[in-house]
């Protein structure tokens, strides 16, 4: 290329450079101009969409526009992931979702690769899961619990909230860890897959803290243990599976949000910010904790942190499904 030549090339890239930058901060200021659609995919009062609608709200008081929910139910949430991946990425499409990387090793020929397909916006809550039980279950400890699953698991209906959610892979890790083969009942919700664990329909459920510490408070189920390092302080008499002797079920639902790839950068760190101003509200945390979850710290709720924490689950989960030899084929 000759000087000339180099001169040029230089000074179109600075152009065009500044260009981009331009179109960025033009994007910044001036978006939303209109309601943000919510990709949730659990149905309306799961607690997904419970968290959903609370962040919601207060993002809408920092964005100016109203964030308004979708629920799109089904295939372990990867019908919803599938609409918000190819959603077009202006900002106005943005999924919440908590087994994402549980569907990449489930699910056979997804119509999107979750490690590319997403800009991850933020991350927003974890917790533990809950093994409980309707309180007139045989079963007095998790240690007699865990000999029936190792010694008669088949006869042990292990209910879920379906094939590809948390409370499937919580058991799955379970099944692994004692050895045993219970028989895994899929439900289409988690509150019909306890509901029928409530009348004594089925045996036991690994659900959500969310789910599951209303229902203990009242006493409509019991609880064996809890798959968190620490015991939980609203519930201190549930042991965790670490000290039962079982440290690899360690398992959490978290909530991640995201925008289709492609999203321009400005908005996905307006998001976030909108993100970090709902999860520094004083009601917000209050809920949440609530709720038996928490939020991440806050040096680990940025884009480049989610998107991280996302890539190790994608590993993790892979490892776990692999050796279950489970695979779902659509």
């Amino acid at each position: 290329m000759t000087p000339f030549l180099q001169r040029v090339s230089a000074a179109w890239c600075l152009s065009l450079g500044a260009c981009v930058l331009a179109t960025s901060s033009v994007l910044a200021q001036s978006y939303p101009t209109r309601p943000i659609n919510v990709v949730v995919p659990f149905p309306a009062g799961s607690a997904t969409d419970s968290v959903a609608r609370l962040i919601g709200q207060k993002m809408a008081d920092n964005l100016g526009q109203p964030l308004v929910m979708e629920n799109v139910p089904g295939a372990g949430g990867t019908i919803a992931a599938a609409r918000a991946a190819h959603a077009k990425p202006d900002g106005y499409t943005v999924l919440i979702h908590t087994t994402i990387a549980l569907s990449a090793a489930l699910y056979k020929n997804l119509s999107y690769d979750t490690a590319t397909a997403f800009e991850p916006i933020g991350l927003v809550n974890i917790g533990p899961y809950v093994l409980a039980a309707n309180p007139a279950y045989p079963a007095k400890d998790a240690k007699e619990l865990f000999n029936t699953l190792k010694t008669n698991g088949g006869k042990v209906a292990f209910s879920n909230a379906g094939v590809g959610t948390g409370s499937h892979l919580c058991a799955i890790m379970l099944g692994q860890a004692l050895g045993a083969e219970p028989n895994l009942i899929p439900y289409k919700s988690t509150s019909m897959a306890l509901q029928d664990v409530m009348a004594g329909h089925v045996d036991v459920l690994c659900d959500q803290t969310t789910n599951a510490f209303p229902h203990l408070a009242s006493k409509k189920i019991k609880a064996y243990a809890i798959t968190s390092p620490q015991r939980n302080a609203a519930f201190p008499e549930i042991p965790t599976t670490r000290e039962l002797g079982l440290p690899q079920v360690d398992v959490s639902v978290w909530h991640g949000l995201y925008a289709p790839k492609g999203t321009p950068t400005a908005i996905v760190t307006q998001l976030n910010a909108a993100l970090q101003f709902a999860l520094s509200d004083a009601g917000v945390q209050k809920r949440l904790a609530d709720m038996g979850t928490g939020m991440f710290p806050a040096n680990q709720r940025s884009p480049a942190a989610h998107a991280k924490w996302l890539a190790d689950e994608l590993k993790s989960i892979r490892v776990v499904i692999d050796k279950a030899n489970v695979q779902i084929d659509p």
